[in-house]
C-alpha cells in the first residue's frame, strides 16, 4: 500500500496537466480540475431537484458510460424507496458525467471521480457526508477505499466482476494490496458465481457476499421515440444497428452492410464514446455512403436515400435497440471483451456478435448453447448479415429470450443496500462543509 500511494503521489502531476488538457464530452469540463480533487460542493439550504438536504447522501462510483448506464435501476429503486435521497454520481470520464446528469433522477448530482489519493477523496467525504458508497463492478481504487474506510462509510460492491486474467495478475503481482482493498468492502454482489470464487480466493471474506446480480439484464427502458421526431418510417428487421463501436470496426460493419443492402434498409451506427462522432462520420464518408447525424438534430432514418444514422448522442441507446431488427455488439470485434448482450435482447433485436466477448463470457454461452445468437469472426459478417431475413431475425431474439431471461435479483441486493443505511437522517445533521482544504 505504501509503494501504491508513493506512485499516486507521483502520478498526480501528470493526471493534473491530462485533465487541464483533455476534452470531456467534446468540451472543457468547468472544474474539471477541482472535481478530481474532491471539490465537489454538495447543495445546501433548500430541496434540489427534489432532494432533500437533510437526508443522507449516498455517493455511487462508476468508470463511465457502460457501468453507469447498468446502474440506473439500482438508483432508480434505491431514491423511490428513500424519497429525498441526495445521490452523488461520479465517473472517470466526461461522457459517464453527462450521462448521468441526463437521468432526471431528483436528486442525483454528477460529478468527476476524484484522484486515487486519501486527501483527494476525504475532501470530498467531508463535503458530502455520504452514508454509503456504491461501487460499480471494478472501479476498486485502493487509497479511496482507504479513505471511506477511515471515515466510517460502508461500501457496496455491486456487479463484482472479476476475469480468471485479472485474477492471476492480481495473485501474482500485488495479492496483499488485492486482499487489504477487498477487505474494505461491506458487501460485494458479484455478476456472476465465478467472479464471486475468485474473490473470495483473493481475500474477499465470505460473509461479505450478497446475492449475484448481473446489473445489466433487465435490458433496455421501453423508450420509444415521439411520431413528431421520427424520420421516414422503416420495418424494423430492415433496420441494422451497431451498438457501442470502437475503432477498428465501424470500417468492418460498414463494408458488411454495404453488402447486405438486399436485406437492411438503415444502418444505425452507435459508437461507444459520442465524442468520436466527427472521427466516425469521417469512416462513413471514406465508406462513400450517405449519413445523417443525431448529434445535429436528425432522426431516423431522415430520408430512404440516407442509408446510414450516426447516433452520436448519449442516452438514446434504448430508442435504437428497439427500432432495430439486429443488432452487432460493439466491442466483440476488436480484443476488448464485447459489450452487453442484455440489452438487445431484451428489447428483442436478434444479436450478432464476433470473436471477443469475455466481459460476458457466461450469457454469450448461454446464447451459443441456444443457438440464440450468431457469433462470427471478422471475415463471417457479410454472410452472417445476408442470412437475416424478417423470419430469421424473430427466431433469434426469440431464442435469446428464452436463453437469458431477466435477472430479478437486484430486489435482493437493494434490499441490502438499504439495510445499510441510516433509517432517518441523525437530528441536526450537517450535509457539507465549506472547507478550503
Amino acid at each position: 500500500m505504501i509503494l501504491y500511494r508513493a506512485a499516486m503521489a507521483a502520478l498526480v502531476p501528470f493526471l493534473t496537466v491530462l485533465t487541464l488538457v483533455q476534452r470531456l464530452g467534446g468540451r472543457v469540463a468547468s472544474g474539471a480540475l477541482a472535481q478530481r480533487f474532491g471539490r465537489v460542493a454538495r447543495p445546501q439550504a433548500t430541496r434540489i431537484d427534489g432532494a432533500d438536504p437533510g437526508r443522507p447522501a449516498v455517493w455511487l462510483h462508476g468508470a463511465s458510460n457502460g457501468e453507469l448506464a447498468s446502474a440506473l435501476r439500482l438508483v432508480r429503486r434505491i431514491s423511490a424507496e428513500r424519497p429525498g435521497l441526495t445521490v452523488l454520481v461520479t465517473a472517470n470520464t466526461g461522457t459517464g458525467v453527462d450521462l448521468a446528469r441526463s437521468w432526471g433522477v431528483p436528486g442525483v448530482h454528477a460529478a468527476l471521480a476524484p484522484f486515487d489519493t486519501r486527501a483527494a477523496t476525504a475532501r470530498l467525504l467531508r463535503r458530502w457526508q455520504p452514508a454509503l458508497l456504491i461501487v460499480i463492478e471494478n472501479e476498486l481504487w485502493p487509497a479511496r477505499l482507504a479513505a471511506v474506510q477511515s471515515a466510517a462509510v460502508p461500501v457496496a460492491l455491486v456487479g463484482a466482476r472479476m476475469s480468471s486474467r485479472s485474477a492471476r495478475r492480481w495473485a501474482r503481482l500485488a495479492p496483499g494490496l488485492m486482499r487489504t482493498t477487498l477487505g474494505r468492502l461491506t458487501l460485494v454482489s458479484a455478476q456472476d458465481d465465478a467472479s464471486a470464487e475468485r474473490l473470495v480466493a483473493l481475500g474477499l471474506a465470505e460473509d461479505r457476499l450478497g446475492p449475484v446480480v448481473m446489473l445489466k439484464s433487465a435490458g433496455p427502458s421501453d423508450a420509444t421515440m415521439p411520431p413528431a421526431e421520427r424520420g421516414h418510417d422503416l420495418p424494423r428487421d430492415r433496420v441494422l444497428l451497431a451498438a457501442s463501436t470502437h475503432p477498428g470496426e465501424e470500417a468492418l460493419i460498414l463494408h458488411a452492410f454495404a453488402a447486405a443492402r438486399a436485406q437492411f434498409d438503415l444502418l444505425i451506427l452507435a459508437p461507444r464514446h459520442a465524442r468520436r462522432g466527427t472521427e466516425v462520420a469521417g469512416v462513413i464518408a471514406a465508406a462513400g455512403l450517405a449519413f445523417a447525424r443525431r448529434s445535429e438534430g436528425a432522426a431516423p432514418p431522415p430520408t430512404v436515400d440516407v442509408p446510414v444514422f450516426l447516433a452520436d448522442t448519449m442516452g438514446e441507446m434504448a430508442l435504437w435497440y428497439r427500432m432495430a431488427g439486429v443488432t452487432i455488439i460493439g466491442g466483440s470485434f476488436v480484443p476488448l471483451g464485447g459489450h452487453t448482450p442484455y440489452e438487445p435482447c431484451g428489447a428483442g433485436s436478434a444479436i450478432v456478435h464476433g470473436p471477443h466477448m469475455e466481459n460476458f463470457a457466461a450469457p454469450a454461452a448461454a446464447l451459443a448453447r441456444a443457438g440464440a445468437a450468431i457469433a462470427v469472426g471478422r471475415t463471417g459478417l457479410v454472410a452472417a448479415l445476408a442470412g437475416l431475413d424478417a423470419a430469421r431475425q424473430a427466431e433469434l431474439a426469440t431464442a435469446a429470450r428464452l436463453a437469458l431471461p431477466p435477472d430479478d435479483g437486484i430486489e435482493g441486493i437493494v434490499t441490502r443496500i438499504l439495510a445499510l443505511l441510516p433509517a432517518t437522517p441523525p437530528n441536526g445533521q450537517k450535509n457539507g462543509t465549506s472547507d478550503n482544504a
